[in-house]
């Protein structure tokens, strides 16, 4: 007999899908963009400035703070992108159209990155005078990296790099051979660094233009990235630990083979996550927005889930992080994007080696691969 109405079920229908990526974040100035050698105010007293790259990522934000220090107005800048005559064209005009007739009183960047770091000796000099130097304020840490990296000892290219993705599986006689030739890669977009800064340390304040500017260092993306927050106007400059659209490189370089990186950086996250919610974000690639505890979730569950693809892999053989690839990434790579691609893979297999999913185990062949370790059982014993 059919249920009476007092007892039959209520049908509900389903809730909407929620939404993902992007669409779950709020981008107050919505498709606005600034024009190459302009301008956009996104707060006062803070301007955006965008920057072509010649790279699959196009462009990096740069950012403009009316400024006061020692006694004199002017502008502090945010990062500084590469060296190159089009964006020092492209500073010209802003120099010449926003400035207002005042200086810039001294340069901050987030990290040593050439993006980020490319101008800033250009800079500095340029506005320097006898009476007042225009300082670089930066990390020591990446400060000492960058030094290391303009001889080409380090990062993702030259003999050590391709001694070190050798290691980890890239074969390829033509990539390699492409990796070694990228040697000088750092210095052609960085060819100097200021030979004197300012240290930028964790939880230290920036007084700019009157308001403290709190220094929040991240690690996994950069040796000692600082991103600033603003508590008063609710403003993050996040340099590059949180974009809007895609998941910063998280790499393993040959200089410290055994990093952590991916682990540090889920932990750098974490640390952002005490910040408001409704902190407007602003991010060296992609436009501002607000749902920073969003991007978290949404960083951390691709991670996550790079992680368990990973090691699923594994679990049928050992792997190589050059095996990893095509299961972390799923579009072509060209060298460029190859030699990032090895890193972030290097650091997914240390992030499961660090949890003790797998262990690596090193071939006569000469290539590391990574070996699934079974999971415990709930007495503690592993499984078979």
């Amino acid at each position: 007999m059919p249920p009476s109405p007092d007892t039959a079920p209520t049908l509900r229908p389903d809730p909407p899908p929620q939404p993902t990526g992007e669409a779950a974040l709020h981008f107050p100035l919505g498709e606005a963009l600034p024009q190459t050698g302009h301008t956009l105010e996104v707060a006062p007293g803070l301007h955006w400035v965008r920057m072509a790259l010649p790279f699959a990522l196009d462009h990096i934000n740069l950012w403009l703070l009316r400024d006061r220090l020692d006694g004199r107005e002017g502008w502090s800048i945010v990062d500084c992108g590469i060296d190159n005559a089009a964006t020092r064209a492209a500073w010209e005009h802003v120099f010449e159209q926003a400035l207002q007739g005042l200086p810039v009183l001294r340069v901050l960047v987030t990290h040593m990155h050439p993006d980020h770091l490319g101008l800033a000796h250009w800079i500095a000099e340029r506005w320097s005078t006898p009476d007042h130097a225009c300082r670089l304020w930066i990390s020591s840490t990446d400060w000492h990296a960058a030094q290391v990296a303009l001889r080409g000892t380090g990062g993702a290219g030259g003999d050590m790099a391709a001694d070190f993705f050798r290691l980890h599986g890239l074969t390829d006689a033509g990539v390699l051979e492409g990796v070694r030739e990228r040697r000088g890669h750092y210095a052609s977009l960085v060819p100097r660094v200021p030979e004197r800064y300012r240290r930028l340390m964790d939880g230290q304040e920036v007084v700019i233009h009157g308001q403290a500017w709190t220094c929040m260092a991240g690690y996994g993306h950069a040796p000692e990235h600082i991103s600033l927050h603003s508590p008063p106007q609710n403003v993050l400059i996040s340099g590059d630990m949180v974009l809007p659209r895609i998941s910063t490189n998280v790499s393993v370089y040959p200089m410290e083979p055994e990093a952590g990186a991916l682990t540090l950086f889920l932990d750098s996250l974490d640390r952002l996550r005490t910040l408001p919610s409704g902190t407007l974000v602003l991010p060296s690639h992609g436009r501002p927005f607000t749902g920073l505890h969003t991007r978290i979730d949404q960083l951390q569950a691709h991670h996550e889930a790079r992680l368990a693809d990973a090691w699923a892999v594994c679990t049928a053989t050992p792997c190589s992080a050059a095996e990893l690839l095509p299961v972390l990434f799923k579009r072509t790579l060209d060298l460029h994007q190859t030699t990032f691609a090895m890193g972030e893979a290097v650091a997914h297999a240390h992030a499961l080696w660090s949890r003790g999913q797998v262990t690596p185990v090193d071939g006569s062949d000469g290539i590391r691969r990574w070996q699934a370790v079974p999971p415990r059982t709930g007495n503690g014993s592993r499984g078979a």
